[in-house]
């Protein structure tokens, strides 16, 4: 298994861009274009009610309440600064006053029924952009929620194709995590945060333009912050993203060492491992607390750099604009209102908002993206085993299954098997036996097709397995490990998980014959009982049976027993044995053992060492021949005959153990 820091180097040693993970995050928000049209319609129209206001609160000053001023401000610029200001739009810089006309003798009465209406018309589009605010927020995180959705069952079924190699090198935590924090993180971006950044961008752009408009030398006075704006937000988030992306490994270490901690919990305890593993938790534990320290302290020093920024474009429009207006008479002025030094001073609010409103988000959309990028790094993690385009249905076996010259490696360069042979006709038992490592397990692996032999050709009835679907072939196979899982849920549907087609009446018959059925009629609510995280509450030997089971009731025309009676004592194999004659008889198998009782009966044995088959043939051919396999054997045998011989007997159970699985 790769350990942490060798992971974390090779998932963060990859350079990545943030416009390549959302480009690729837009094609699942594809099928929801006409959703998101809406969306960018109620942004607009949400947006351009925003922009509206400032405009309409600087005219109530300047239409209503000086309307004089407004009406010859414009004439009266003369020379200097001033005349370089009225040269931003004459009568339509600032005191257009296209809501009204302003007139010098309208009466009171009027003046306050013009000022109520426009008052009215502010009101009606703060409620009106909160409205279509509200309307784009639901619209976006309805189709955002489906988008996520979409990406996790892709996910999950391209986690399911993925090779057992791959399990082997990467913890199940650090999976995980990519399906729950890294999810999680992407759906508060999708669902508010990427909307507020987009309406933000488009607020500031479109108050930009609008306050050009208005005065391009006083816009550009007031925004003579941006730049330091943009550099500070470009170089903070570029930190920040970075950190993220730490975070969001160190996470995955968190969950993985968490997930094997509890897998775990009763070999830590039964080799006094809690402090060990107690510090090993918190020392991971410290990681993921630096990395998101780190990745907040920049994203939290973003948002205060930009709000004194915005400070000081406030102090810089409050502060030209009144010296423009003290000097409206003189060489310095001419163009300037209090209206609009109002307006402007409205505009550099609600400039710096979403300015501030992006940089708050930005530590949620950093996140994301280093959570996308993990995501979609799963996504990219190649499928080993697929099938051909041209790959027919596995017609129905007989079970004659060949293995030519076929050699097999898990590592380049490192072959586990060389060059073996193996030949199983229909309805024969073929034992595999050797030291540990011999590559017994990588044999049967090659069957289902959990790996591919990298040379050679493996096939079952004349069909090469790799010319055939995984599923087809699988179908017919029937395969009952050392190590058994059980999903939490009833034992009726434990033993059904292979065929959920099958009756109840099925389902028990199956357990009889695998003698289940005694056992679990004594469980509290029989067949209906619903068992723990991996069958926790039974013995391993009854964890055993089910499994057992569960492959009987497929009824294969393949089995492949690895270590299947293992973990059961002596008395309970030998009704598992009494069973499987039944199940084997007529069917091919393959049997992984260290139980003399399921060697002896054989047709073949295998002896492999090596990587290779170095003998063959019955047990008692093998015992005649004196070789590797009988030395072994006899090794295992500690009542001798008086003349030093093995005495032909059942060993008991303690001495039952032949060989050690791979």
């Amino acid at each position: 298994m790769m350990d942490h820091p060798q992971r974390f180097a090779a998932e963060t040693s990859k350079a990545r861009s943030a416009g390549a993970t959302l480009g690729r995050l837009w094609r699942y928000f594809r099928p929801y274009t006409l959703s998101l049209l809406l969306v960018a319609l109620l942004i607009i129209g949400s947006t351009y009610m925003q922009v509206l206001i400032p405009n309409l609160t600087g005219q109530a000053v300047d239409c209503y309440l000086s309307p004089f001023t407004a009406a010859t401000a414009a004439g009266d610029a003369a020379g200097g600064l001033g005349q370089l200001l009225s040269a931003g739009g004459g009568d339509e810089a600032f005191g257009n006053c296209w809501y009204t006309t302003p007139r010098l003798d309208a009466t009171a009465a009027e003046t306050l029924t013009g000022l109520g209406g426009l008052i009215l018309l502010i009101t009606g589009l703060y409620v009106g952009s909160a409205i279509l605010s509200g309307l784009m927020f639901y619209l976006m995180a309805l189709s955002g929620y489906r988008v996520l959705r979409d990406l996790q069952a892709r996910v999950f079924a391209h986690v399911h194709r993925l090779s057992l190699g791959y399990f082997g090198k990467h913890e199940a935590g650090d999976v995980m995590s990519r399906f729950t924090n890294d999810s999680d993180t992407l759906q508060q971006v999708i669902g508010f945060g990427l909307i507020s950044v987009l309406q933000g961008a488009l607020q500031i752009v479109w108050t930009v333009w609008v306050m050009m408009r208005l005065n391009a030398p006083f816009a550009l006075i007031s925004l003579i912050t941006l730049p330091l704006m943009f550099f500070a937000t470009r170089w903070f988030s570029g930190q920040a993203r970075k950190a993220f992306r730490r975070a969001r490994q160190q996470i995955g270490n968190v969950n993985a060492d968490l997930q094997e901690s509890i897998s775990a919990v009763r070999e830590v305890q039964a080799f006094s491992r809690e402090d060990e593993n107690i510090q090993n938790f918190r020392e991971s534990n410290a990681a993921n607390r630096d990395a998101n320290i780190r990745a907040q302290a920049f994203t939290g020093a973003l948002g205060p750099t930009l709000e004194a920024l915005s400070y000081v474009s406030l102090a810089v429009v409050a502060g030209v604009g009144g010296l423009l207006l003290l000097n409206s008479t003189g060489a310095l002025g001419g163009a300037i209102s209090v209206g609009l030094i109002i307006t402007f001073i409205g505009y550099t609010q609600q400039f710096n908002r979403p300015v501030q409103q992006i940089a708050t988000q930005w530590a949620t959309l950093q996140s994301a993206v280093a959570g996308a990028e993990r995501i979609f790094g799963l996504l990219d993690e190649p499928v080993e085993i697929t099938d051909k385009a041209d790959a027919i249905e596995m017609p129905a076996i007989d079970g004659h299954v060949v293995y030519r010259d076929v050699w097999a490696e898990y590592n380049p360069g490192e072959p586990i098997l060389r060059g073996v042979d193996i030949e199983a006709r229909p309805g024969q038992t073929v034992a595999i036996v050797g030291p540990t490592g011999a590559g017994k397990t990588t044999i049967i692996n090659l069957l289902p097709r959990f790996w591919d032999a990298t040379a050679g050709a493996i096939t079952i009835d004349g069909h090469d397995l790799r010319d055939v679907t995984q599923q087809s072939l699988r179908r017919q196979i029937g395969i009952v490990l050392q190590d058994t899982f059980l999903f939490s849920d009833t034992v009726l549907n434990n033993i059904r998980y292979g065929r959920p087609e099958a009756t109840d009446d099925e389902v028990m018959a199956a357990a009889r014959l695998s003698h289940a059925d005694a056992f679990i009629e004594r469980l509290p609510d029989g067949y209906q009982t619903v068992l723990g995280e991996r069958g926790s509450g039974l013995s391993q030997g009854q964890r055993q049976l089910l499994a057992i089971a569960r492959v009987a009731l497929i009824n294969p025309r393949i089995l492949i027993l690895d270590e299947a009676t293992s973990s059961v004592d002596t008395r309970t194999e030998r009704e598992i044995q009494r069973a499987l004659e039944e199940l084997l008889r007529g069917r091919t198998s393959f049997v992984i053992a260290h139980r003399l009782s399921t060697i002896r009966h054989a047709d073949q044995v295998l002896f492999l060492d090596g990587g290779q088959v170095i003998e063959r043939g019955t047990h008692d051919s093998l015992l005649a021949a004196g070789g590797r396999y009988a030395e072994l054997y006899r090794s295992q045998f500690r009542r001798k005959g008086a003349a030093g011989e093995p005495v032909e007997e059942e060993p008991a159970e303690e001495e039952a153990f032949l060989f050690a699985a791979d």
